[in-house]
């Protein structure tokens, strides 16, 4: 019987190596694959500000009715280039005092990888001032459609911006401040994660162990409305 054990387990440990060396090229190969689908952060940026300036010149030279479908034009670019600006902050660890500007060098508190990843958007906000202001202070300079939970569930969140429609959010908690990502019918809560702090810069689900689902007080602005895709074509200053 000892020896059938003995043989049992001989033969298990290569497969059980096997079956984790498997494992941990195919997570090494996704790894690969994802660094790959995007661009650099720098070459982001240029792009940006490449793409504003071809929109800015066809917006002087248009009338009302073009510029609106320019101004419909660019809230979908860039709520579609979010996401690569988004993934390319992702794994940048979290710090209270962090305010690096390059994705995964040094480490970025949350309310700095917001300002910092409008501003690398393109625009053109007082980075180091929002940052370091109560989310509240960030959320009403650039949005107008706001709403404020007290002590609510996040079903009710939820169906609040579900109701709201697809878009970028920015959401303000007790001692926090994040995106949310509502994009193809999926919603991702984007943030710096002082939960997990070397993990930092993270997509996760609203609902889980997180600052978001765990606050009391959540105020949610919905970005990209039309005056602030109008100010980011024409790259207008925000107060400080």
């Amino acid at each position: 019987m000892m020896y059938q054990i003995l043989l049992f387990s001989f033969f298990l440990i290569p497969f059980s190596c096997s079956a984790e060396s498997r494992k941990q090229e195919a997570i090494s190969l996704w790894k690969e694959r994802i660094e790959e689908k995007h661009k650099p952060y720098s070459e982001l940026k240029t792009e940006v500000q490449g793409k504003r300036e071809t929109f800015r010149e066809a917006y002087n030279k248009s009338n009302k009715e073009s510029q609106d479908s320019i101004v419909s034009e660019v809230q979908k670019y860039l709520l579609a280039i979010s996401d690569d600006f988004f993934r390319s902050w992702y794994d940048t660890p979290w710090t209270f005092h962090g305010h690096s500007q390059t994705p995964k060098e040094g480490s970025i508190a949350c309310g700095y990888f917001i300002t910092t990843s409008l501003r690398d958007m393109g625009f053109n906000i007082p980075r180091i001032k929002w940052a370091q202001q109560a989310s509240e202070y960030l959320i009403k300079k650039v949005s107008t459609d706001i709403r404020r939970f007290q002590q609510k569930p996040m079903k009710d969140v939820i169906a609040y911006i579900e109701s709201k429609g697809e878009g970028l959010y920015i959401v303000g908690l007790d001692s926090h401040v994040g995106y949310i990502y509502y994009i193809n019918d999926k919603m991702s809560f984007v943030h710096a994660n002082y939960y997990k702090p070397k993990i930092g810069v993270m997509s996760e689900p609203l609902i889980g162990r997180n600052p978001l689902n765990d606050s009391k007080y959540r105020v949610i602005g919905k970005i990209f409305d039309k005056d602030m895709i109008r100010n980011w074509i024409l790259n207008v200053p925000y107060s400080d």
